[in-house]
């Protein structure tokens, strides 16, 4: 169809749906062919009672991968039919659902027609290039493991850090590096004596200690700081504080930069031991702090 092949790989939800209408056109066409009065979408449903026989709707829904308040609608469709009905249980707090005398005359009734759709399945399969069947049973696992909108998130991620740019302290980055540490703490602490000192005069408190500060710029503007801290301790040599980012510019792995960063600054100016992630309040380690917060 040419609109897809104009939108390209971006209209996969759509052309699924397409295809998942015409396929379900020709499921009703098939039913009455077979002179079988049904719903194309009660088949999972239905299929899986003829194999398990007695199931409740929590099993039901889990086994298909449906949701419960699906399934309650489709049991209730088929009740209503006449093909399913509730079979009591000493649990009073569950039912069971079964399939009625009309259902199971039913599901004998079915097994040519679902013979005769298997044949004509393969027949597409042996007539294409790519099997769909087992495309989508590798789809299906990989979506499994990191959904779409994770991977459409981390490309997103990946495309505007590359508009990110890791720079050290100018003093012209004073008012953000204090803008911003100021909003960070005041919406989750208090601000303190020791914070104004430290975010007011940055030289003197972190700096001329032999400490550092990095800025995040995107698109030239700063929106994310993180500054490393001497520290005279016998369990590690600096620590990374002073971490915000806007929220403006979240979302964009800017946290993460920053703390790349950091880590290799520390390197170079020899540090032996690891970085201490205190931040405020925090007792957390580094990579819990970019995971929370970034």
């Amino acid at each position: 169809m040419e609109f897809f092949d104009k939108v390209g790989k971006a209209a996969l939800g759509s052309r699924l749906r397409l295809m998942t209408a015409v396929i379900t056109d020709d499921a009703s066409k098939i039913y009455e062919l077979y002179g079988v009065d049904f719903v194309p979408k009660w088949f999972p449903v239905f299929y899986i009672l003829t194999e398990e026989r007695e199931l409740t709707i929590t099993e039901i829904a889990n086994e298909i991968g449906h949701s419960q308040p699906s399934v309650s609608k489709i049991i209730q469709e088929m009740s209503n039919a006449g093909i399913v009905k509730e079979s009591k249980t000493d649990d009073k707090r569950k039912n069971n659902v079964v399939l009625t005398e009309k259902g199971v005359l039913l599901s004998q009734k079915i097994q040519q027609q679902l013979k005769d759709i298997d044949v004509a399945i393969d027949g597409i399969i042996s007539e294409s290039k790519h099997n769909l069947w087992a495309a989508l049973e590798e789809w299906e696992f990989l979506l499994e493991q990191k959904s779409m909108f994770k991977r459409v998130s981390d490309q997103k991620k990946l495309r505007e850090s590359k508009d990110v740019e890791i720079v050290e302290y100018k003093p012209e980055y004073q008012e953000a590096f204090r803008a911003l540490n100021v909003e960070w703490i005041s919406n989750y602490f208090e601000m303190e004596e020791a914070d104004y000192k430290a975010l007011d005069n940055p030289e003197e408190y972190i700096l001329n200690k032999g400490g550092k500060i990095l800025v995040a710029l995107y698109q030239n503007e700063p929106v994310g700081v993180c500054a490393l801290i001497k520290m005279n301790n016998p369990d590690y040599d600096f620590e990374m504080a002073k971490m915000a980012v806007s929220p403006k510019a979240q979302g964009k792995n800017i946290g993460w930069l920053l703390g790349q960063g950091i880590v290799k600054t520390a390197r170079e100016l020899g540090a032996k031991k690891d970085l201490s992630g205190k931040q405020h309040n925090f007792k957390t380690s580094y990579k819990l702090i970019l995971q929370t917060r970034f």
